[in-house]
Parts: structure tokens; sequence; C-alpha cells
């Protein structure tokens, strides 16, 4: 292992801290309708738990409308089950054909609470970024006590690690900050 191979592992593991993010807040309800609030519920589907998308169309025909199609009519109950116990507080209607979700206005109170979700998914992500720097810095020590890179390479790559940190870390402010104006909109 060189310095060059920790710098890329560093930054693809810090992209991967980003996208994880990213997925974190797709599931963050908004006053908008979003196929990612249904993602990561799961329909009991003849015994097995089964992602919704994996047994139905999602489609959002407008911003404060869901609407599910399962492909099996067997389906339907069980959907409307798993999105009544889910944590999202929605309420399915079904009319025998499709499925729909209405995604009613946030009140001021739950806005302000999923602003602070949000807050928390990014320091989440500034930490598992901090801790790649870690990692890579260890590294980067280790290949010097090895006699691999020279004191001045490690100076000079432990700076470009610390670049790189300061970089995705930017990245999460702004994706952070553009959440929290998304959430406060009405």
């Amino acid at each position: 292992m060189d310095k060059e191979s920790v710098l890329l592992d560093s930054e693809d593991r810090m992209d991967k801290a980003l996208g994880a993010l990213d997925r974190d807040f797709s599931r963050l309800r908004t006053g908008r309708a979003s196929t990612g609030l249904v993602d990561n519920i799961k329909v009991d589907y003849y015994g097995t738990p089964t992602p919704i998308s994996q047994l139905a169309s999602v489609a959002i025909p407008d911003s404060r409308t869901i609407t599910i199609q399962p492909w099996d009519r067997g389906a339907f109950a069980g959907v409307e089950k798993a999105i009544l116990k889910s944590d999202l507080g929605l309420t399915p209607v079904n009319d025998g054909k499709i499925i729909r979700i209405s995604i009613p206005p946030l009140t001021e109170d739950r806005r302000k609470e999923l602003g602070k979700l949000a807050r928390k998914s990014g320091e989440e992500a500034k930490v598992a970024v901090r801790n790649v720097r870690r990692d890579a810095n260890d590294q980067l020590k280790k290949l010097e006590k090895d006699k691999a890179i020279s004191e001045d390479e490690l100076k000079k790559a432990t700076d470009d690690v610390q670049k790189l940190t300061d970089r995705y870390v930017a990245k999460v402010d702004e994706k952070c900050a553009a959440k929290e104006k998304e959430i406060m909109d009405l």
C-alpha cells in the first residue's frame, strides 16, 4: 500500500459517507411526496418481508400524493397494513386498483423536529468522514514507520488527507443546509 492508494481509498470511503447521508435524507419526510418515504417499508408478502418497490409500482402523480399499485391483487391488504404500521404517520386510501397516500403539510413543530434529525444525520456523516481521516493518517504513519515514505512525504500526505476531509465536511454542511431549507419551506 502506498500513499496514493491510501488517499484514493479515503476519498472512496468519504464518498460512501455522503451517499449514506443522501439515503438518510431521502427517508426524512418533507412537505413533498417522495418515493424514498416508502422505500424502507417492508410488506409481509406470503410470509417474506418484501420492500414495497419489489411488489408494486410506486409513483408521484403530484407534489402531495404517492400512488402504489401492487402487481398482485393479494398484496393490497399487506401493503396497506405495512404503511399504517410504519412510523411515518401516513394513512393509505385503497380504491381496489391503486393505493393513494396523501402527504399532509407539516406543522411548525414537526418541521423543527425534522430539522434536528437532518442536523443529527449531518453530524453522523461528519464523524464518519473524520474517522476515515484518522484511519488514513494511521496508515500513513505506519508507512513512514516501515520506511515506505519519508517524513516529508508523510507531512504532505497528511495535509492532503486534511484537505480532502475539509472538502467533504463542507459538502456535508451544504447538503444539511439544503435539506433544512427544504424542510422549513412551506
